[in-house]
């Protein structure tokens, strides 16, 4: 790696942790596309800046940025408010109009400010590098000295403002009863979006600021609920994305900035795929225990329910098949997990019975079972035949805590409404009817 591809890199990451830090934020208060809006809004305001002062770089630009950054918001919230319009087409309505403002104004001024109008979309990320100013010794990139800017006016923001930010950001009512300005916090971000937006125009174009803007914040946000870590996140997505982006960049020769758009929305699709609690992976793994455990516990209940009916403890293989209804490639795998866990003993090699064990976590689905019909039958007033089928369901989900509070209402009862005895209550003084 050489020098120019080392800039090259820090100019990226300078850019993706300022735009990501700042996505968090958007997209805690749902704004993600108010920082969409913003990053297009602001080429009216650069084009009248060039106009007027004929400079590309300096505070008559930042100026212009942070003005149309709160002309934005403000026209955003009088359509929404004012013309009655629902706010994402509100904002879509904003920043439409004023993006095409903007670049044919640009398109227009081209020839008499050396601006190219491409750069504005794309960037020019490539050539970044080679526009330096000394700093001592050093040969310094001058649109890293304005990123390196952005970035530290990001951050003290962020440090300054934590508290105010935080709670304006999860709950605006509250920190406007506290007395914290909720509408000028969000003033405040929005301006600290178009001046990070106007930092990372020229270097890498207004495709990559949007990304930057949105999907790190997304990724960060699968993978935790905390906003400190949030934030962390974040920026190693920010990080990661510029140094894997730029080694694809330079291995299939494309454009730097366009690349970094598609590592960044790759790492979001991992994120997707493998959030530990929203994830893909995460939600199968959850549906497929899930459907282990109700397949356990239907054989366990199966077993209890063969010992109350005729006594006998052991049972093979083919009449838990064919009296349970269970493919026997599936029981298979079912009896070798509750023989793993204890909760079946082998008494001969093909025949099986309930250990203690397994017979208390029978008896527990069994009570759970009985106590929810019980509950329909007395409470729902549903017919007898339609009790058993809502129960079998219900079951599976009825743990200790619900199972005493479904006794407690039914005034421990001791007889379900087929005349069984419920598990866990004194035994009935009549035998229990069929």
């Amino acid at each position: 790696m050489n020098v120019h591809d080392a800039w090259t890199i820090l100019i990226a990451c300078a850019c993706n942790l300022a735009c990501g830090l700042l996505g968090c934020f958007l997209l805690l208060r749902r704004m993600s596309l108010i920082g969409d809006a913003i990053s297009h809004a602001v080429l009216p305001g650069l084009a009248v800046a060039f106009l007027l002062s004929g400079q590309r770089h300096g505070w008559p630009i930042f100026a212009a940025a942070v003005a149309m950054s709160l002309i934005t918001t403000m026209l955003i919230q009088w359509v929404h408010r004012g013309a009655k319009v629902p706010e994402d087409a509100s904002i879509g309505i904003v920043f439409s109009a004023l993006f095409a403002l903007g670049v044919i104004l640009i398109t227009r001024i081209a020839a008499q400010v050396d601006l190219d109008p491409q750069c504005v979309l794309y960037g020019v990320l490539e050539v970044a590098s080679l526009d330096t100013v000394p700093i001592g010794s050093w040969e310094v990139p001058r649109v890293m000295l304005t990123l390196a800017a952005a970035l530290g006016i990001t951050l003290l923001f962020i440090l300054l403002l934590w508290k105010e930010l935080k709670i304006t950001s999860f709950d605006p009512a509250l920190a406007t009863a506290l007395g914290i300005p909720a509408g000028l916090m969000q003033y405040l971000l929005m301006a600290m979006v178009g001046t990070v937006t106007v930092a990372s125009f020229e270097a890498v174009g207004s495709i990559l600021v949007i990304a930057m803007l949105i999907v790190p914040a997304a990724a960060a946000h699968l993978l935790t609920d905390r906003l400190p870590m949030m934030l962390i996140l974040a920026g190693a997505v920010g990080v990661s994305t510029a140094v894997l982006g730029y080694a694809g960049a330079v291995w299939l020769n494309t454009s730097t900035a366009g690349m970094m758009a598609v590592v960044v929305g790759m790492q979001l699709a991992l994120a997707v795929a493998f959030s530990p609690q929203q994830g893909i992976a995460a939600k199968w793994w959850r549906r497929r225990r899930l459907a282990q455990r109700i397949a356990e516990e239907d054989v366990l209940g199966w077993f209890y329910r063969q010992e109350e009916k005729t006594g006998a403890v052991e049972r093979s293989m083919e009449e838990i098949a064919k009296e349970a209804a269970l493919a026997r490639a599936d029981l298979g795998s079912i009896l070798k997990r509750l023989k793993k866990a204890g909760h079946l003993e082998a008494m001969a090699p093909d025949r099986m019975s309930l250990s203690n064990q397994g017979r208390q976590a029978a008896l527990s689905v069994i009570r759970a079972h009985r106590l929810w019909e019980s509950f329909l039958g007395e409470h729902l007033h549903l017919p007898a035949d339609h009790l058993h089928a809502p129960a079998e369901r219900m079951e599976h989900y009825v743990g200790p805590k619900l199972q005493q509070a479904i006794a407690h209402q039914l005034a421990n009862q001791q007889l379900d409404p087929q005349g069984k005895p419920i598990p866990g209550l004194p035994p009935p003084s009549a035998e229990p009817g069929p």
